[in-house]
């Protein structure tokens, strides 16, 4: 009797060798260090301007700081201030922001003193955007010199990961974040090793700068909201429902992107189409109110302390103009991110569904809202997860926004994204 050969098992991966990932603790650490510095610097930097334009400002001139005019000549200005630097500084500070993710290839270093400047400005005078974008690119640009003039022989790709993963732990003041993002970026590649092995890196960098902000800037996501208890059957049908029906609201803002930018761009001239962006979005800030104005950050944090204190229609209007006020301020020009605002559009939608439905506990409402309005915007599953679920800080939460994140991630796989090509097309 013959026996046959038994088929070979899968290949084993190879684990990298201690030696082999030590001398990246120290590089790690100081980009990560790095990272964090420029992201502190810059957001302080801002609170201080903002705290001039929109109290020491009116105050002295005694107008009313969020008051509609105010409001308007504020965003207008912002928009002339940002179109000179587009227009004047080096580099135009940067690439339309409309064709830039999260993730993007090094600048070089002249754009970068612009494209700061045009952040800080934006950051300050009130248009809806985020600092994420603008400052992982600079941070990038800045480790990829420094890697390839100190370390020519290590791999570019090293810098630019460990930039990306040092500036998203310092904004988000946690490395999960970070250890997600790249995990998933890791997915779409084909790398060797064990996963572990690959994180080690801009884990250690993610971690340094997570920690340096929570030193030195003192960051939360924590929102204080009720924990919830053991979750019924209405939690899921809540949590399904309002997940799906907010990446629904985040499409529309997709679909809508394009042809918004296109309006902007036939006005061609930054001093141009930022003037007319700031003041679109002025007029946006006078009907959805102060809320609605900068990153979001500070006033989800604001709207959750109580949540009954708006009606459902006004949380509905807020998160219909948080979402315009971010496909304009992107299409126009202003530099910066889109994570931050969708977090807003989707706290207040889900407090919506919370104000409808007393019987939906807000921190679930909340939760699920931001994780719909973040898969649409961003397609970034794991900070979608992870963002929604850090804001309740509830270990029940967690179960609940994996079930809603199943039908909402449908509705949104495969269609346009809040990203446009060069030529202006949608990037799938």
């Amino acid at each position: 009797m013959t026996h046959e050969a038994a088929p070979p098992g899968p290949a084993l991966t190879r684990a990298t060798p201690a030696r082999t990932l030590l001398p990246l603790f120290l590089p790690s650490v100081v980009v990560g260090a790095v990272s964090a510095l420029l992201y502190v610097g810059v957001s302080k930097l801002a609170d201080q301007l903002k705290d001039v334009l929109w109290t020491d400002l009116p105050d002295a001139l005694d107008i009313g700081g969020y008051s509609s005019l105010w409001m308007i000549v504020m965003l207008t200005t912002t928009g002339i201030l940002v179109g000179l630097v587009v227009w004047k500084a080096p580099g135009h500070a940067g690439p339309d922001p409309a064709t830039v993710g999260i993730q993007g290839e090094p600048m070089a270093l002249f754009i970068l003193p612009g494209l700061l400047v045009a952040t800080a400005l934006m950051l300050a005078g009130g248009p809806s955007l985020g600092p994420e974008n603008p400052i992982i690119a600079t941070n990038v640009a800045l480790a990829f010199w420094a890697g390839r003039r100190f370390a020519p022989a290590a791999p570019g790709v090293l810098w630019v990961t460990l930039a990306e993963a040092g500036t998203i732990g310092a904004l988000f003041g946690t490395p999960v974040a970070a250890a997600l993002v790249i995990s998933e970026a890791l997915a779409g590649r084909q790398v060797k090793g064990l996963l572990w092995d690959n994180l080690f890196a801009p884990l250690t960098a993610a971690s340094v700068g997570s920690i340096t902000t929570s030193l030195i800037g003192h960051p939360s996501f924590d929102l204080d909201l009720p924990p919830l208890g053991d979750p019924g059957w209405a939690d899921v049908l809540s949590a399904l429902v309002i997940a799906s029906a907010a990446a629904v609201l985040g499409m529309a803002a997709v679909y809508v992107f394009p042809y918004v930018h296109k309006v902007f761009s036939l006005l061609r001239h930054p001093m141009i189409a930022l003037p007319v962006g700031g003041l679109v979005l002025g007029l946006l800030g006078c009907l959805g109110g102060p809320l609605t104005l900068f990153k979001g950050l500070e006033q989800v944090d604001e709207i959750a302390r109580n949540p009954d204190a708006y009606s459902a229609g006004r949380y509905a209007l807020m998160a219909v103009v948080k979402l315009a006020a971010l496909v304009v301020a992107t299409s126009c020009g202003f530099r910066g991110g889109r994570i931050f605002p969708a977090v807003f559009a989707g706290a207040s939608f889900g407090l919506c569904a919370h104000a409808l439905v007393s019987s939906v506990p807000a921190s679930l409402g909340l939760a699920a809202g931001v994780l719909g309005v973040l898969l649409a915007t961003t397609r970034q599953g794991w900070v979608s997860l992870f963002t929604a679920a850090v804001l309740v800080s509830s270990p029940t939460i967690i179960a609940l926004l994996c079930i809603a994140s199943l039908p909402a991630w449908l509705l949104v796989t495969g269609r346009p994204q809040l990203q446009l090509r060069e030529d202006g097309s949608s990037v799938r």
